[in-house]
């Protein structure tokens, strides 16, 4: 097989590359950092820099039912299955400017590319921005994608309410345009078993490709989660000084508790390199009754669980809720914990996961394998049967905050071997 190098019409991009991400920055600056909430206005903003982009290139844009974009390079083949290249183009409030933004720019400099060096795919490539990634905004993963793909749980659409507004999801959808009427009908835009490949790319959100000083990482699986939105420990509110630990009920020692246990379960796991994490980023007293001198009655937190092992993952739950009740009755207290959210792990297809690897070594890019953290789009196109791959690109400073530092430098390389990939498999 003859392998077609494209970086020569690549680094024809770098100036198209530049303007689009000043753009979606000045455009959705929040005077911190970069502010696209699901279905708000700054996600909209997003979408239609990225389909003026894809329109004055040459590809064919068009929406479907959840407000997700699909910008096309049509390829020879009708009816041939397509190869979608999507990423997220919301973001937290305050957040970065390239969490998300990074893979739906590189599929559209991807695609312009390929025009540029005059070549034809034999089938549709489909850069998809995707809406609703970050679940912070609605408490549920994966709102588009699963939207697209036809696996998001039709009760998502009422009963997810927006963080800062308290509007559901269907609302906030119609609000924008879409019709999430269409999808309680189970109408499905993107049939899991008509598409040739999933393709991600995304600026890692931790420290490694930094500290290895490495621009690009090819991704080797996403760890799955289970969620906690909003649980709930109750206990009895007294006077601090007046009571024996005897008779305390307190909401906090409780909660900590729990949270102890899940730190202890977790470096079990490292002693055994099994892999998991978890994080408690919501732990609050009602400020309405505490106190400095009150033993707390109530605390509210959030629970987020992940691993690669899907199996282990599941079994955490039942854990969770039996260590929760153990602690319930030793110290006098109720846990609500509500229902947990679910995400699968993504596997990574292996065939594409060599290429990927090969072109790396074919365009000498320094490049590793690395695990993913952190949830994407990705896992839900893997967990739906899709073959899929994600490139990392190095990122100082993490993500979800106003100070990312990717360099254009390492964008264009991993959009260097996206394109190469494209080109070869085309």
């Amino acid at each position: 097989m003859t392998y077609l190098n494209p970086s020569d019409a690549v680094a024809q991009q770098e100036n198209l590359t530049c303007q689009i991400f000043d753009e979606l920055r000045n455009k959705t600056f929040d005077g911190i950092g970069v502010t696209r909430a699901s279905y708000g206005d700054g996600e909209q903003v997003a979408r239609d820099i990225m389909a003026k982009v894809a329109t004055e290139i040459g590809l064919v844009v068009e929406d479907d039912a959840a407000g997700n974009v699909y910008m096309t390079l049509k390829g020879k083949k009708t009816g041939a299955k397509p190869i979608i290249i999507g990423s997220h183009i919301d973001s937290v409030a305050q957040g970065g400017n390239f969490d998300g933004a990074a893979g739906v720019v590189s599929g559209l400099i991807a695609c312009a590319s390929l025009i540029e060096a005059g070549v034809t795919p034999s089938c549709d490539i489909k850069v998809m921005g995707i809406r609703a990634e970050e679940s912070a905004w609605f408490g549920v993963s994966y709102i588009g994608s699963r939207s697209a793909l036809g696996t998001l749980p039709p009760e998502a659409l009422k009963n997810a309410k927006r963080a800062d507004t308290g509007i559901s999801l269907y609302d906030h959808m119609r609000s924008v345009g879409c019709n999430p009427d269409d999808l309680k009908e189970g109408n499905v835009f993107l049939p899991p078993n008509s598409l040739k490949a999933y393709l991600e790319v995304h600026i890692e959100q931790g420290p490694v490709l930094e500290e290895a000083k490495v621009p690009v990482a090819i991704v080797t699986g996403i760890r799955g989660n289970r969620r906690l939105p909003k649980a709930r420990c109750t206990g009895e509110y007294s006077h601090c000084g007046g009571v024996p630990r005897s008779h305390r009920r307190d909401s906090v020692i409780a909660t900590a508790e729990l949270v102890s246990y899940l730190d202890k379960v977790w470096e079990y796991c490292e002693k055994k390199n099994k892999d998991f994490a978890f994080t408690v980023g919501k732990f609050f007293t009602d400020p309405d009754w505490h106190a400095m001198t009150k033993i707390s009655g109530d605390v509210e937190f959030s629970l987020d669980m992940r691993s690669l092992d899907g199996q282990f993952i599941d079994s955490m739950v039942g854990r969770v809720k039996e260590e929760a009740e153990r602690i319930a009755q030793r110290r006098g207290v109720t846990f609500d914990l509500g229902e947990f959210t679910r995400a699968d792990p993504g596997l990574m297809d292996p065939l594409i996961k060599e290429a990927m690897l090969k072109g790396a070594e074919t365009l000498q890019i320094p490049h590793m394998q690395l695990a993913s953290g952190a949830s994407h789009d990705a896992a839900a196109f893997a967990a739906a049967g899709v073959p899929t791959q994600m490139l990392f690109i190095r990122n100082a400073n993490g993500s979800h905050n106003p100070d990312e530092a990717m360099r254009i430098s390492d964008f264009m390389e991993a959009t260097k071997l996206l394109t190469w990939w494209l080109s070869n498999k085309l």
